[in-house]
């Protein structure tokens, strides 16, 4: 009887080659641009990390505001962004390390978990590593969830997957 049941997953995933692809066109805009040519102004991508470094406040915002573009344009959400402290280094210069986050936290997907059952559609909403596996006997209640979230102003950024 169960397997009438019809699920998705919620996952918080971003495709790291599109970031990869945006803070290397953010890098190119850096040695291109009059503010910011010949500046000792750099962005480096490790893994989930992007490194900002830049000789002032403004040049750094200048460089966030650029990847920020750079990535709406490839259809990151700045949701997926956990943006660190400014600190100043050695001789004047500023850094920031913006993580890209992957995958839903506990305390996400508590969030999500209470914001479905509020909603009062009848389906359920299990935590399942870093995801939440949403099932329901009508796949109707499952769309009425899916545009709930999408309309829901989330402080993560969303995609709905392994619809069944």
């Amino acid at each position: 009887m169960a397997s009438k049941d019809s699920s998705f997953d919620i996952v918080s995933q971003v495709d790291l080659m599109e970031v990869e692809n945006a803070v290397n066109q953010t890098a190119k805009e850096i040695s291109q641009r009059f503010d910011l040519k010949g500046t000792d102004t750099e962005i480096t991508r490790n893994n989930d990390d992007i490194t900002i470094s830049a000789e002032d406040d403004f040049k750094l915002r200048n460089v966030v505001d650029i990847l920020q573009t750079k990535l709406t344009k490839r259809s990151i959400s700045l949701k997926a962004l956990d943006y660190g402290k400014v600190e100043s280094s050695l001789g004047g210069k500023v850094k920031q390390v913006i993580k890209v986050k992957q995958g839903i936290d506990k305390d996400e997907a508590k969030i999500i978990t209470t914001k479905i059952k509020e909603s009062k559609i009848k389906v359920q909403a299990s935590i399942q590593g870093d995801s939440v596996r949403v099932s329901g006997k009508n796949r109707d209640d499952l769309q009425a969830v899916i545009q709930m979230l999408k309309t829901a102003d989330l402080p993560m950024n969303l995609s709905f997957t392994n619809y069944r």
